[in-house]
């Protein structure tokens, strides 16, 4: 029953869109050349934030530090300040942005799949507002935790459980409970945040609003170890399921009629992007718009197809986000929250891809 399903799904989305006597190609050779002009992309937004800084380093020096550096050479034939700022510093910023693009984006995607919602995105479950708080519990009372990370990711998983548990009615959680409770439970965290800065001092009220606005000032290589594993598995499994993200997407009915259980379904898809997603603010913060952005342009660009849709949308969300953290740290004389330059080229981008392409968003 697979196949035809796969099959049939994919044909759906495949078909030419007319308007105005102009066709929209979303053949399958169409996307996978999109796909790889991204990667590809991705790749060249790396190299040039690798470069790009205050402190002018070349192609050639950066790739003579990381060749040095993989091949195991004599330390003392590296050039110190060329090692320092890009091994220790811009390589691991970039990695840490390229891995909060793919989660923030991906989760994005399953999300507006899932609840069959274009305006969804991966904060609509109280993941930020939960992670907030136990940010703001971890600066203000670090005894609590091993540090304000741990505090911030336990808190966006308690945030996820609450609404999924809230939402919950007669053994299934609609689409509609779980967003109203995921706008109930965030309210509430962000009270309680409130509450946290009213009664902190200068130094912690600074440090809550300055991490809130999100940023890779601290970046370093123990965030990679830390977000590669989860990240990777929790995008190769949405991945692999991604076919049953078609089913899901044409309702509850239409997937039981086809052998799928969608309460199972929407809880493995809920529960790898809600883990994708605290993860990702729990090591830089919250950075807006990109959950809900670059699942729209891969939906645009390459159709509805769900198993296209995720790797496109993950791949645009790193390009984003090295793209956005380049221009932060190099635009004035200190860095900017990036989530500050999300929001300002994210508005007007967004307002583009509607006016544009809005008519073959969501189309079957």
């Amino acid at each position: 029953m697979t196949t035809p399903v796969v099959d049939s799904l994919a044909a759906a989305a495949a078909r030419n869109r007319t308007s105005g006597g102009l066709a929209v190609d979303f053949s399958e050779r169409r996307r996978v050349f999109v796909i790889g002009a991204c990667a590809m992309l991705l790749v060249l937004a790396g190299l040039v934030s690798l470069v790009t800084g205050a402190y002018d380093i070349t192609v050639t020096e950066a790739a003579a530090v990381i060749g040095a550096r993989l091949t195991g050479a004599d330390p003392a034939l590296i050039d110190r300040v060329h090692h320092t700022i890009i091994w220790e510093i811009r390589l691991p910023r970039i990695l840490v942005g390229i891995l909060v693009g793919f989660s923030l984006a991906t989760a994005g995607a399953v999300y507006q799949g899932t609840f069959r919602n274009p305006l969804v995105e991966p904060f609509i479950l109280g993941v930020s507002a939960g992670a907030a708080f136990g940010a703001s519990l971890g600066i203000l009372f670090p005894a609590l935790f091993l540090n304000l990370q741990v505090g911030a990711f336990l808190f966006a998983l308690v945030a996820v459980a609450a609404v999924y548990l809230t939402s919950r009615s007669g053994g299934q959680n609609s689409v509609v409970g779980l967003i109203l409770a995921g706008v109930i439970i965030g309210s509430l965290f962000q009270a309680m945040v409130s509450i946290l800065k009213f009664v902190s001092d200068d130094a912690a009220l600074r440090a809550i609003v300055f991490w809130i606005m999100g940023g890779f000032y601290y970046a370093d290589w123990r965030d990679v170890a830390l977000l590669l594993p989860l990240t990777l598995a929790c995008g190769a499994t949405i991945w692999l399921l991604s076919w049953k993200l078609n089913i899901l997407s044409m309702g509850d009915e239409e997937a039981r009629s086809l052998g799928v259980n969608p309460e199972r379904l929407k809880l493995v898809f809920i529960l790898c992007a809600t883990l994708m997603t605290a993860l990702a603010v729990s090591a830089v913060g919250i950075i807006a718009w990109v959950g809900l952005m670059m699942p729209h342009a891969a939906r645009m660009i390459l159709g509805p197809d769900h198993r296209f849709v995720i790797p496109a949308a993950a791949l645009m969300g790193g390009i984003y986000i090295l793209m956005c953290d380049t221009l932060a740290r190099t635009l004035i004389g200190s860095e900017i929250p990036v989530s500050i330059i999300t929001s300002i080229l994210g508005a007007p981008f967004l307002f583009y891809l509607l006016r544009t392409k809005a008519r073959y968003a969501f189309s079957g």
